[in-house]
């Protein structure tokens, strides 16, 4: 009973993944852009003091800078959202395609192949290099250095 029961929730959990509910208050759940598009007509237009337009123009230009910039967004989002999010749909199925197939067994590859290589060069290093510094430091350690301030 136990098995049947983990079984039936991988599949939930499986299912859930691919057609899970998404957040139609919250659009913007991990904060991606909290800075980017905060663009209000106060950030834009403005008069200083002494240069006011009328007021009607003024609360006018704000509803029709407010509204223009709504519906332009929705309209752009609906004849371009639908494309770009296959766009950038395929392209990130690209990126994980090659890095799965491609990047991470040419990287492991390499490290086993570099593995021998490194054995190799150790093997060397401590063979010719080793000795030879060790008698350096033999013939340089009794060098003494006095230094005198002549006046």
């Amino acid at each position: 009973m136990a098995e049947e029961r983990t079984e039936l929730e991988e599949r939930i959990i499986i299912k859930d993944q691919h057609t899970k509910e998404i957040d139609l208050v919250n659009r913007d759940p991990k904060r991606i852009n909290e800075d980017v598009v905060k663009v209000d007509f106060e950030d834009v237009i403005a008069e200083p003091v002494g240069t006011y337009s009328f007021d009607g123009v003024w609360k006018t230009s704000y509803t029709t800078f407010t509204v223009s910039k709504y519906w332009c967004y929705r309209l752009l989002s609906a004849i371009l959202g639908i494309p770009l999010a296959v766009v950038w749909g395929f392209l990130f199925a690209l990126i994980s395609f090659c890095h799965i197939w491609a990047v991470v067994p040419c990287i492991k590859s390499y490290l086993i192949e570099i593995q021998c290589v490194s054995r190799i060069y150790s093997l060397c290093i401590h063979t010719f290099c080793d000795p030879l510094f060790e008698a350096l430091s033999k013939i340089c350690g009794n060098i003494r250095v006095a230094l005198r301030k002549e006046i």
